[in-house]
């Protein structure tokens, strides 16, 4: 059976060759405990549906756009005294976006989106930096930025209702029983500007957490999962429809 022509790990050379691709996608997650109950995986599946699912959707409006391997890796300095998980510096990320980067832009594509699934992750700087380097049009999107209110009570900030809602729709049979999971209880700064978000540091995880979650898992479900899978892959696909469309030369309105 086929793969799916907007997936690089499923398409091949015979389709690569003669499609001429507007926007590539380029999921980047990370490799992390999320509370008891989900795997480490749980940034790099949801980045890699969401990806997939937004990019079939406007690939069957005419939009040619390509999804890449998810990157597994994100930055874990806040959490490097929790077993396996895995950190890579934003100096790291920076070089590995600029080799994808290099390529792409000998390859003559013309757009990229980075799709981030990793609340430490932050592209924008790398974006400002790398942006006078490329003819190639960069961007970032979180993609958890997307979900509009009303399908969660608490989507939580890590392995909370709305990232266990979407394992449980999307790869169920690696999510434990919600009995096995932890509350999700933060430990808030006593500082206050810290604590209300004035001032900011890196969160120490085993300090800050008792089970590495942040957010209540208890009233998830895959129900919920399945219409956050829709409203975000739908609106991101709006975007990736509407990106492969643009002219880079005339991105900006009249006076």
């Amino acid at each position: 059976m086929a793969g799916r022509a907007w997936v690089l790990a499923e398409t091949n050379w015979k389709e690569v060759e003669e499609t001429d691709y507007e926007v590539v996608v380029l999921p980047w997650g990370a490799t992390e405990a999320h509370n008891y109950h989900l795997p480490y995986c749980t940034d790099v599946v949801q980045c890699d549906h969401i990806a997939a699912a937004a990019a079939g959707q406007a690939w069957q409006r005419g939009a040619k756009v390509i999804v890449l391997p998810t990157v597994p890796f994100g930055v874990n300095t806040g959490q490097v005294d929790i077993k396996l998980d895995i950190n890579m510096n934003p100096s790291t990320q920076l070089s590995v976006l600029r080799d994808i980067c290099d390529v792409l832009e000998h390859q003559g594509i013309p757009k990229l989106v980075i799709l981030n699934g990793h609340g430490a992750n932050d592209f924008r700087q790398m974006v400002r930096e790398l942006w006078p380097c490329y003819e190639m049009f960069l961007c970032t999107l979180d993609w958890y930025r997307c979900v509009e209110s009303g399908i969660f009570e608490d989507p939580g900030d890590h392995a909370g209702e709305m990232e266990t809602s979407l394992m449980q729709q999307l790869v169920p049979d690696l999510v434990l029983p919600l009995s096995d999971a932890g509350d999700g209880a933060e430990r808030k700064f006593r500082i206050p500007a810290l604590r209300d978000g004035v001032a900011w540091t890196q969160r120490d995880w085993v300090a800050a957490t008792a089970d590495t979650g942040v957010g209540d898992p208890a009233p998830a479900t895959a129900e919920k999962g399945q219409r956050c899978l829709e409203q975000v892959s739908a609106r991101i696909a709006d975007f990736l429809v509407d990106l492969a469309a643009a002219d880079l030369d005339d991105l900006y309105e009249s006076k």
